[in-house]
């Protein structure tokens, strides 16, 4: 896999460790292997991030950040990857799951009308949660386990061309 290429994406270490809501895992952060780009850490943390990114809560970042750290997945990318629900994203991916959940309840879809208030917040909310939920923790457990399956086949094709790219190369080499 291009670690460089990967690295760019994602929050240095330092910018992870330095982050006031995470200043709470205190020595936890300084863990080494957190750091470390493998195909173990790197899959789980497409686990942890894309499980906590799906997640209809505040907070996501220090979710992922604990999970990350019980699972020894790579931090920066578990919570970069939290940054996949957005506040530009958010409010499709949420009402997608929304529906989906939905759909499995057989509940009738509620008509959203939205006004920016604590009162609709928490009446909306009272109506929405269980399809929300429902819906969005189902979406976790899928692309988490989407996400883990495809780093892991996608490192593993990335190290197989580079072997058989070296082999030719060899061969190549003692052929003249």
């Amino acid at each position: 896999m291009p670690k460089n290429a990967l690295k760019k994406f994602f929050p240095s270490p330092q910018a992870v460790k330095d982050h006031p809501s995470l200043q709470f895992l205190g020595k936890l952060l300084h863990e080494p292997n957190l750091w470390h780009m493998n195909r173990r850490s790197v899959s789980r943390a497409f686990m942890v991030g894309l499980f906590c990114a799906f997640l209809p809560m505040p907070f996501q970042m220090v979710v992922a950040a604990v999970i990350g750290i019980w699972a020894r997945s790579n931090l920066p990318i578990s919570i970069g990857l939290v940054w996949l629900t957005n506040p530009i994203t958010m409010p499709p991916i949420f009402y997608f799951t929304y529906l989906i959940g939905t759909w499995i309840l057989g509940a009738p879809e509620h008509p959203i009308h939205i006004e920016l208030s604590v009162e609709w917040f928490t009446a909306e909310l009272a109506n929405i949660w269980q399809p929300l939920l429902l819906g969005s923790m189902l979406c976790a457990v899928i692309f988490a386990v989407l996400g883990y399956a495809g780093i892991r086949l996608a490192w593993r094709i990335h190290v197989v061309r580079a072997w058989r790219k070296r082999q030719t190369a060899r061969q190549t080499k003692q052929n003249q």
